[in-house]
C-alpha cells in the first residue's frame, strides 16, 4: 500500500480532532441526536467561515488551503500551539515564528541553562533571522564578546562574514561563512522579505561589499556538519566539531555548538573559557 499523501494525512488530522470535540466545547447547543461523535462538518465550516463543500474537499485531501484558511479552521477545532504547527506542516507551511522582545528573551533565558551546561563548548542561540540571542562563555573567550557589537549588527551572518576577530580566529572561515548563508535561505521562509533581513544585508553590503554575490545569489543548503580549526592565539590551534539544532520551544530557532574533537582541544578549550566572563543574553 503507499504511504498516505500529505494532503491525506491533513484531512485524516482535521478529522480525528473534529470527532474529538463535542458541540459544547465550541459553544453550540446540541438539537439532535447525533450518528456519530464529534462535530459535524458543517459546523466546523461554519466557525471556520467556509463552504461546507470544500471543508469536505479538504478533510479528503482534495484541495489545498492557505494559511489564513487553515489556521481559522485550527481555531474551530481548538488545535494547540503543537497542533497547528503539525497541520502547517502537513500543508506546507513554515510554522509561525515565535515574536516580540518579550517571547524572545523568554527563549534565551529557557535556552542559556543548556549552552552553559557546555563549559568547553562555545554555543550560541539564534533566532530566524540568525540574530544572537544567548550565547555562553566559550563563546565569548573564543570569538569575542558579543556584547561589544552594535546591536543592529549582532547577527550570525554579520559575524561570519564582517567581524574582524572571526575572521581571525577562524582558518578557512569562508566555507563555513558561505554555508551560513546557504543554510539561512534554505530555512527562513518568510523571514527573507522581513525589514531585518534587508538591514541585515544592507549592512554587510557596507562592511564586506566584496562579499555581496554571496546575498545576491539563491544558493540553498543545510548546515553541514564539520570540523573547524581556530587558533585563538598565535600557535594554539584547536579543532572544534559542528553541529546545530532547534530549540523545542521554538523550531525557527537554531543553536550551534563547537564541540572539542579530542582531550587536548577540550583541555585547551576549557583553560581558554576560564578566563572569560559569564555568559549574557541580548537584552
Amino acid at each position: 500500500m503507499p504511504p498516505p499523501t500529505a494532503g491525506a494525512e491533513l484531512g485524516a488530522f482535521l478529522r480525528a480532532h473534529r470527532e474529538l470535540l463535542k458541540p459544547a466545547d465550541v459553544g453550540l447547543v446540541p438539537t439532535a441526536r447525533r450518528r456519530t461523535p464529534g462535530l459535524r462538518r458543517e459546523e466546523v465550516a461554519s466557525l471556520s467561515g467556509v463552504g461546507l463543500a470544500w471543508y469536505t474537499w479538504l478533510e479528503q485531501g482534495r484541495v489545498t488551503a492557505s494559511r489564513q484558511v487553515l489556521e481559522a479552521v485550527a481555531r474551530a477545532l481548538r488545535l494547540d500551539a503543537a497542533g497547528l504547527r503539525h497541520a502547517l506542516r502537513l500543508a506546507g507551511y513554515h510554522e509561525s515564528p515565535a515574536g516580540g522582545d518579550g517571547r524572545r528573551t523568554a527563549l534565551a533565558a529557557a535556552v542559556r541553562p543548556v549552552l552553559d551546561s557546555w563549559p568547553a563548548s562555545p554555543a550560541v542561540l539564534v533566532d530566524r533571522h540568525f540574530d544572537l540571542l544567548a550565547w555562553n562563555a566559550p563563546w565569548t573567550a573564543l570569538w569575542g564578546d558579543p556584547d561589544t557589537v552594535p546591536a543592529e549588527r549582532r547577527n550570525l551572518m554579520w559575524l561570519m562574514a564582517a567581524d574582524p576577530r572571526l575572521r581571525r580566529v577562524l582558518h578557512d572561515w569562508e566555507p563555513l561563512a558561505m554555508n551560513v548563508f546557504q543554510h539561512f535561505r534554505a530555512q527562513a521562509g518568510p523571514a527573507l522579505a522581513d525589514p531585518r533581513t534587508s538591514e541585515v544585508y544592507r549592512h554587510l553590503g557596507e562592511d564586506v561589499p566584496e562579499l555581496s554575490h554571496w546575498w545576491g545569489c539563491h544558493s540553498v543548503a543545510e548546515l553541514t556538519a564539520r570540523t573547524v580549526t581556530v587558533e585563538p592565539d598565535e600557535g594554539q590551534r584547536i579543532s572544534l566539531a559542528l553541529s546545530s539544532f532547534h530549540p523545542v520551544d521554538d523550531p525557527t530557532a537554531l543553536v550551534l555548538l563547537f564541540t572539542p574533537a579530542g582531550a587536548s582541544d577540550r583541555t585547551a578549550m576549557t583553560r581558554l573559557a576560564e578566563g572569560a566572563p559569564r555568559a549574557v543574553p541580548v537584552g
